[in-house]
């Protein structure tokens, strides 16, 4: 958070007046905020060798050596702009996986089984217009 903000932050509380120095999730426009940094941070990569969305990041390669170039490429723009990653919320070198809640592979982007599962056992055969309307 810039420091000619910090005071837009403040709060009162029986021990005095605090301000915030690093911007907390809770206020109204971080999550528009948050994600316009990381869209200028990984600017030059986002498309090519990264998809971003608010704090997740998924860093894609089509060779084990593409993404080690591409993973070294990623946290060298981490390093530069002081961010910092959890390695408990981290996998790395995975063939696929789970990305904002859809199934990543080598064939692309697929919806997440166990969501589809969920609707209720419905019969996803082909409807009519008529039946597809009224589909529950």
């Amino acid at each position: 958070m810039a420091k000619k903000d910090e005071e837009k932050t403040a709060f009162i509380t029986d021990f005095g007046t605090y301000c915030y120095n690093v911007m907390p999730f809770g206020l109204k426009n971080v999550g528009a905020t948050y994600q316009r940094m990381i869209d200028a941070v990984f600017k030059d990569q986002r498309g090519r060798n990264i998809e971003t969305y608010v704090d997740d990041i998924l860093v894609k390669s089509k060779t084990l050596e593409g993404h080690l170039n591409d993973l070294r490429e990623t946290l060298d723009t981490l390093r530069r702009f002081n961010l910092k990653l959890n390695p408990a919320k981290c996998t790395f070198g995975a063939a696929s996986g789970k990305f904002l809640r859809y199934l990543v592979s080598a064939r692309g982007i697929e919806a997440n089984l166990d969501k589809i599962s969920k609707i209720g056992g419905s019969d996803f055969a082909p409807l009519d217009q008529s039946r597809s309307q009224s589909f529950p």
